[in-house]
């Protein structure tokens, strides 16, 4: 069945940087767009926003409240997204979910990221 397993995720200063890892599997990970989500504290699932996306060919979007300081990547081989976060701010704080978007409604545990001020 489709899985994803997210870790990475830890307690930091606001500026500071962390990177994300989630493998996927139960599908054919090289054919599917990849995107990260998140939901904030106090936040409904159905209110996960959207933080990126790369496409099988790698081409990556981002909302404007984090392009710039985020960036997605793939690695076919280990079937594994990544997400690398800078210029942490306290409203980054969130559990970070991975799926694609295509299969449905699949999502793993997620990782807690905190920004401390």
């Amino acid at each position: 069945q489709v899985q994803f397993v997210e870790s990475g995720g830890a307690l930091v200063q606001v500026g500071g940087s962390l990177k994300l890892s989630c493998v996927a599997s139960g599908f054919t990970f090289d054919n599917h767009v990849m995107s990260w989500f998140r939901q904030a504290p106090g936040k409904e699932h159905e209110e996960r926003e959207w933080v990126a996306s790369i496409s099988s060919i790698f081409w990556a979007n981002y909302p404007k409240s984090v392009e710039g300081r985020f960036t997605i990547t793939r690695d076919n081989g280990w079937n594994t997204v990544y997400l690398e976060m800078n210029d942490l701010r306290p409203e980054d704080s969130a559990i970070y979910y991975c799926t694609s978007v295509e299969l449905g409604p699949h999502w793993g545990q997620g990782t807690q990221v905190a920004v401390s001020s």
